[in-house]
């Protein structure tokens, strides 16, 4: 079957055209503006209906009534009236079809029976964390046109293409840190509503870009699930991550460690201490707290580890469950210390991260319940897309964060010099 081409892009020159040849006094026979509607509703139909045409012949590959179709083996077949909705309301469209039933066209797909910009609405007020019910009182206000909410969830169905395309592309094969958490959201589950994570990657790859990596559904962690997790990573493309920072995921350090051995992970600090001070007193958390930073804000490992131990002597037998976590992560808490304070800076949290978890969350507020994993992917990856739009730029100090990867890493960091070029 031959290609189809859009013809979109030629409207925009031949209406312009179209409407410089009018004659001024062209719109003095309307009176009300119901009578420049009705006239619109009338231009709009017929644009569609000779884009049709136009992609029917470009699919053919001869024009109406031109002898090049004779033997050609596919030929015009009428046409069907589909009922559609657009932004002007209800409008009967004249589709035409060619004998062989392989036309489809791009300006009004098979099955579509929603055309203008109402689509690209409600994908986004979806995206929005809108309800499908809101969505259709959205559209009605607007638009003055009524879309079930069956019909929106028929629309909001084509991002899982997207959804599916997205979590199969291929990866980078190096990404300089990555960071790695989830985010709890209820779906209904055979015939219960049960609290599922959704798992997230962020990586910074060779060029100084953020991207979200993939997302993977799981009700809980294991060390198996990173497992599989971290697999799939290299089956797209991955080959090696120098720094994957977490918040201590369960199975997720033993998991790096076995696919991905050179890895150095590293524990969010902000959550540590979050932990840690929930064993506290109420009457002795700054007491405490001006301890514990002459742990985390020391200027190396060396002096950390001094500071640690005057912390264990102090406050150890009052409060040892507060220490016993600090002792069984050091070296993943601690790992930060070996870099350059423009490194630190990005690896020593999963802040990163985070802000987009809370995007998310307010895409995804309105939300009381998923009815399936489907519709929470669905939602979760358009909340991405919309959070992601300001990662454009590389992240700050990129050069001299380069650099110093490149120092550290020579072997590894793979960063061309195209990327520390400033544009």
């Amino acid at each position: 079957m031959k290609k189809q081409k859009s013809v979109l892009s030629k409207l925009s020159a031949e209406d312009e055209a179209l409407f410089s040849q009018l004659p001024t006094d062209f719109f003095k026979g309307f009176k009300t503006m119901q009578d420049i509607n009705g006239f619109m509703d009338k231009l709009f139909k017929r644009g569609v209906e000779k884009m049709l045409e136009s992609e029917l012949s470009e699919h053919l590959g001869y024009d109406k009534h031109s002898v090049k179709g004779n033997g050609s083996g596919n030929s015009r077949n009428g046409k069907t009236r589909k009922l559609v909705k657009s932004s002007s309301g209800e409008i009967i469209i004249e589709v035409p079809r060619d004998r062989q039933g392989e036309f489809n066209p791009i300006v009004l797909p098979k099955r579509q029976k929603v055309i203008d910009k109402i689509e690209s609405v409600v994908i986004s007020l979806y995206a929005r964390g809108m309800s499908t019910r809101d969505i259709e009182a959205q559209i009605k206000d607007i638009y003055g046109v009524t879309i079930s909410s069956s019909s929106i969830s028929n629309i909001t169905d084509q991002v899982m293409s997207d959804v599916e395309a997205w979590q199969t592309r291929p990866l980078d094969d190096t990404y300089l840190i990555v960071w790695l958490d989830g985010i709890r959201i209820k779906v209904r589950s055979g015939g219960k509503i049960i609290s599922k994570s959704v798992y997230l990657i962020i990586g910074l790859n060779t060029n100084g870009h953020r991207e979200v990596i993939s997302m993977w559904i799981n009700e809980t962690e294991s060390a198996s699930f990173w497992m599989n997790v971290l697999d799939d990573l290299k089956k797209r493309g991955v080959k090696d991550i120098l720094i994957a920072c977490s918040d201590n995921l369960k199975g997720l350090t033993q998991a790096i460690q076995a696919v991905f051995p050179e890895t150095v992970t590293q524990l969010c600090i902000v959550h540590q201490i979050r932990n840690t001070m929930n064993y506290i007193g109420t009457k002795e958390k700054r007491s405490f707290m001006h301890d514990l930073q002459q742990v985390y804000q020391a200027r190396n490992l060396d002096a950390a580890g001094e500071a640690f131990a005057e912390l264990e002597t102090k406050w150890g037998e009052k409060y040892p469950y507060a220490i016993k976590s600090w002792i069984a992560n050091w070296e993943n808490l601690t790992a930060y210390f070996t870099y350059p304070a423009e490194i630190r800076k990005i690896i020593y949290t999963t802040n990163v991260i985070e802000n987009l978890n809370r995007s998310i969350r307010k895409y995804t507020k309105n939300k009381l319940m998923f009815p399936d994993d489907q519709a929470m992917k669905k939602a979760v990856y358009l909340a991405i897309q919309q959070a992601s739009i300001s990662w454009s730029a590389k992240v700050s100090n990129w050069p001299l964060i380069a650099n110093q990867f490149m120092i550290l890493y020579p072997d590894r960091a793979n960063i061309s010099d195209t990327s520390l070029r400033i544009k």
